[in-house]
């Protein structure tokens, strides 16, 4: 009887425990004091361990970034247990209705790897690394490699190209030099007015260097290309830009020299961008003849080929931008510093064609014969200024033309006499010059006396021949081949 009786107390016992732990087990977490008794006895347990600490600071000693930081700091805002930290950062993503989360300073991310506890601390900067010193060994490198593995992936997943702005340095310390935000230009290769052929040359170009890091590496030199971009105003030298960077999938660094104090600071600049970009100065013949910089023509040209760019300038295309390339310094323009020399001429006819193909939907009209005549007396119009007519006017295919030709016999007379006298294709010296078109994309008043406001960013583009320079160029490359 006694025997029977202990049983049903320590039965009765056990039940009551249970009951109790579960109750308690609830209570904790409603209530929130499970995780504060988890990180008591996280506290607790340290003082049991030796722990070794890494700083993956955002700026190398040569403030360069850091690229490990980089990806460390991809690889923790993917994981999930930054939604079990105590804060953190809510943001709306690229997608509708998506929220993401970022780190907030000072915020403690755990993981866990192979077994062992590891820490992430976000200090100001500087991510710090927490490990104990008995899983370092076994730990630490294939850790750091999976990080690269697992930030490289999401990166092709999530990434999306940048356009990054310098700012003037208030603050002295030279940090933080590049503003970014999305780069959403919808120029394309395949958007553009351009001939099949010449279209190939400028994306096969593009792609030869994007796949020749070893070839590079074979001959002993840097990495990188250099393209000049010559025209007028309006005639596409920003959106062919535009069209490199999402050819190629690269951010694109616009570099505005008015807010450069110094050559030193130039340099500066150059060693905060990264790998993978296009680098942009736009109108430097401006610069250079109204000497509106503080920085040197010694400064530009290391900045285009010194020691400095040979050693950060991998896979990087640095492009430059000119009204025009006659009054610049020949030691500019010298094969080495620029690669590929590209005209962006005024229209003609040939490219007129093609825009009212792209903007109207016409292959012919009979008002095209008196626009041809117009062109060939010497009369002509950017792209971007006859594009925008067109779209002005595109609901009436035929009121769109009047206009165009209007325009071009009020405020285009002349504007094209020297044009035709460089190898236009109404002459037949393609063998020289070769054009490509590529529509605008600024809303215009109806009216010829607005094409003055609209010579900014769109147009075609012409290749010179390298009979004049050593450079390399386009079309004699295909001639060659």
């Amino acid at each position: 009887m006694t025997i029977l009786y202990n049983l049903f107390f320590l039965l009765f016992f056990l039940l009551v425990t249970c009951i109790l732990l579960f109750l308690l087990r609830v209570v904790l977490i409603k209530t929130g004091l499970i995780y504060i008794v988890k990180k008591k006895w996280r506290s607790i347990e340290d003082c049991f361990h030796v722990y070794q600490f890494f700083k993956v600071p955002e700026f190398n000693e040569g403030m360069q970034r850091n690229q490990l930081y980089h990806k460390v700091l991809v690889y923790l805002n993917s994981l999930t247990f930054i939604e079990d930290s105590d804060f953190t950062n809510l943001f709306t993503g690229k997608k509708p209705n998506e929220i993401v989360l970022h780190l907030d300073p000072n915020q403690i991310i755990e993981d866990d790897f192979l077994g062992a506890k590891i820490s992430w601390i976000n200090e100001d900067k500087t991510l710090v690394l927490k490990i104990r010193k008995a899983d370092k060994r076994r730990v630490l490198r294939p850790y750091l490699q999976h990080i690269h593995s697992v930030s490289d992936e999401f990166d092709d997943k999530k990434r999306g190209l940048k356009l990054h702005v310098n700012v003037v340095d208030h603050q002295g310390d030279r940090k933080e030099r590049w503003r970014s935000v999305p780069f959403t230009h919808p120029s394309s290769f395949e958007t553009i007015a351009m001939e099949s052929d010449l279209k190939n040359k400028v994306k096969s170009d593009l792609y030869s260097f994007a796949k020749a890091k070893q070839y590079y590496h074979r001959l002993g030199r840097v990495w990188k290309r250099s393209y000049l971009l010559y025209g007028p105003s309006g005639t596409g030298k920003s959106s062919f830009i535009a069209a490199m960077a999402n050819f190629l999938s690269y951010d694109v660094y616009d570099l505005d020299l008015s807010k450069v104090s110094d050559d030193s600071d130039l340099k500066f600049l150059l060693l905060q961008t990264t790998t993978k970009s296009l680098v942009v100065i736009e109108d430097l013949d401006r610069y250079l003849s109204e000497k509106s910089t503080a920085v040197s023509l010694p400064g530009i040209l290391s900045f285009m080929d010194g020691i400095l760019s040979s050693s950060c300038g991998e896979e990087r295309i640095m492009v430059f931008t000119m009204n025009r390339k006659d009054h610049v310094d020949p030691a500019i323009l010298r094969p080495g510093r620029i690669d590929v020399h590209i005209h962006f001429p005024l229209c003609n006819f040939t490219a007129f064609k093609t825009l009212a193909n792209s903007y109207l939907g016409l292959k012919d009209h009979k008002l095209f014969p008196q626009v041809e005549e117009i062109f060939q007396n010497g009369a002509s119009l950017s792209p971007a200024e006859i594009g925008e007519l067109m779209i002005a006017n595109r609901n009436s295919p035929s009121r769109a033309l009047k206009t165009v030709i209007n325009a071009l016999q009020t405020d285009g007379d002349g504007r094209g006499a020297l044009n035709l006298g460089r190898g236009s294709c109404e002459n037949g010296s393609r063998k020289a010059v070769e054009e490509i078109g590529e529509p605008s994309g600024v809303f215009c008043k109806e009216g010829a006396n607005a094409v003055k406001e609209l010579k900014k960013l769109y147009g075609f583009l012409r290749v010179k021949s390298c009979r004049k320079s050593q450079s390399f160029d386009l079309n004699s490359r295909q001639n060659e081949g």
